[in-house]
């Protein structure tokens, strides 16, 4: 937050007017225009070489104001903002981007005047995984020509050299892989069916909130950008573990899950089935604006094209007010293949409470291919999660071991070429 301190807010307000975004972002984040980078890091070093690509701004989801509150969208925040919040003049003058910064910023008390805020401002509170005798929880780091990022992998205690499959995590804003492994209970479920988890990590030298760069053009495409570096950290822990490569499978959550999707759209052969709670579909967005029109529900569904569609499971809470549960419905629809599938639609209750539709579509031979549940009352949350690990739901359904049969069920017909 001491980033925002000293922000020349006459000045946000002109960049943005005029169609700046990425210059208001980087005074909103403390740097002045002239020390604006040119290009997004590749890596996890702080100080990346220079490159000739367009600067690209970092936005996703915010943080939520209170321990165990929902993500919202930034827009929701102007919905709390009064004009005597602001100096006088801005009220006028600010439009969406600098308005929810300097809301944020005049509004929230400082980090540590109240217990557990911290985990409320996204400073997310570094959750002890357990690791059982004979398993490992480890860091690596994969490179190619686009950067870096470290991840974390799981090898259960049952691994002793057999080929087991592999499920890649992608953690949402504000996470990194030990939470998101303490809130899903992963590694609890790869301990218990045996099977390895990686869980790569997004550093904020990337984004500014540690989230996924789904909305940029130049991340949803195959061999380029963040994609690259998810399917060769999936391919790298393969390799290590002679993992089985026609069983490979990547979930996430929010940003997590929309990167999810843009891995199922792009790397057809080498993710056998995909997972996405809460997210939103491949090319949702192609810049900061239209990523704010698609988490209100505004966006449009981009068609899949004719290449091959991956089996895909979907989360989303009808009650999620950071990313409209429309989106759930847009994944299905870029998931689906050609062929004419049965559709099943069956209701029911956790016993925790928690209400919920699954619609379950199969081919001819009776396989599922697409399966949806539209949780009631659910908002932006793991469900079915620990409150060991940020936002999670405790009510259920257990969408970790939910995942884990919708993937155990799928193979790839063949194992992928590197990449």
């Amino acid at each position: 937050m001491n980033a925002l301190s000293n922000i020349d807010m006459a000045e946000v307000t002109r960049l943005t007017q005029a169609g700046k975004l990425a210059e208001a972002m980087a005074l909103l984040q403390g740097h002045t225009v002239s020390g604006l980078p040119q290009g997004r890091p590749g890596g996890d070093t702080p100080h990346p070489a220079k490159s000739t690509e367009p600067s690209r701004p970092t936005m996703d989801m915010v943080a939520p104001l209170v321990p165990g509150g929902a993500w919202t969208a930034p827009s929701q925040l102007r919905k709390v903002t009064t004009a005597e919040s602001l100096r006088p003049g801005e009220a006028r003058g600010l439009s969406g981007l600098a308005q929810t910064m300097r809301a944020l910023r005049d509004r929230l008390p400082k980090p540590g005047s109240i217990p557990g805020l911290g985990e409320g401002l996204g400073i997310v509170r570094q959750p002890t995984v357990p690791v059982p005798d004979g398993a490992r929880f480890e860091e690596r780091i994969f490179s190619n020509d686009v950067g870096s990022r470290t991840y974390k992998v799981y090898v259960p205690s049952g691994y002793t050299g057999q080929a087991l499959p592999v499920v890649v995590m992608l953690h949402g804003c504000t996470q990194n892989p030990d939470d998101f492994a303490s809130g899903t209970r992963m590694n609890e479920l790869a301990e218990e069916q045996t099977f390895l988890v990686a869980y790569p990590r997004q550093p904020q030298s990337a984004n500014m909130q540690k989230c996924w760069n789904w909305f940029n053009p130049g991340d949803q495409q195959r061999e380029g950008g963040e994609p690259s570096l998810i399917a060769g950290i999936a391919l790298q822990v393969s390799e290590e573990f002679s993992a089985d490569p026609t069983r490979v499978y990547v979930a996430g959550l929010s940003a997590g899950g929309a990167a999810a999707a843009i891995m199922g759209a792009t790397y057809p052969d080498l993710f056998a089935a995909v997972g996405v709670h809460s997210g939103l579909a491949c090319g949702a967005a192609r810049d900061m604006p239209s990523a704010f029109a698609a988490m209100s529900g505004g966006g449009a569904t981009r068609p899949r094209g004719g290449g091959p569609t991956v089996p895909t499971i979907v989360f989303h809470g009808d009650a999620d007010h950071t990313v409209n549960a429309i989106n759930g419905e847009h994944i299905v629809a870029q998931a689906t293949p050609n062929a004419a599938l049965t559709k099943v639609v069956t209701r029911g209750e956790t016993p925790g409470g928690m209400a919920y539709t699954r619609t379950v579509q199969r081919d001819d031979g009776g396989r599922e291919v697409l399966e949806h549940w539209l949780l009631h009352g659910a908002g932006h949350a793991w469900s079915g999660g620990s409150t060991s690990g940020s936002y999670t739901d405790a009510r259920g359904p257990d969408v970790s071991r939910e995942i884990i049969r919708f993937f155990l069920a799928h193979a790839s017909a063949k194992a992928p070429t590197r990449h």
